[in-house]
Order: structure tokens, then sequence, then C-alpha cells
């Protein structure tokens, strides 16, 4: 169940994290949403 927050980054990380998207994107030659970057960037760094 996912849940909708709202959450101020600052630009450096929602810099990364947009580079860590468009490499997503490269790579499946699909589509990758934003929040499915950070989301799965939180996971790993949490250990979830």
């Amino acid at each position: 169940m996912s849940k909708r927050i709202t959450i101020m980054l600052d630009d450096d990380l929602a810099t990364k994290l947009r580079k860590i998207q468009a490499e997503s994107i490269k790579k499946s030659n699909g589509s990758t949403s934003f929040s499915y970057v950070v989301n799965e960037t939180l996971k790993k760094g949490l250990k979830v």
C-alpha cells in the first residue's frame, strides 16, 4: 500500500535522483516514475 506524501528535497538530491531515473529509463527502454526511484533508493539506504 502506498501513501501520498509531500516532501522537500535539496536541489542536489533531486538532481541525483533524476539522474538515477534517467539511467533506469535508458536501461529499461520504458518509463520509470520519480516516485519509484525515490522509493527504491530509500529502501536500499534503509536496507528494507
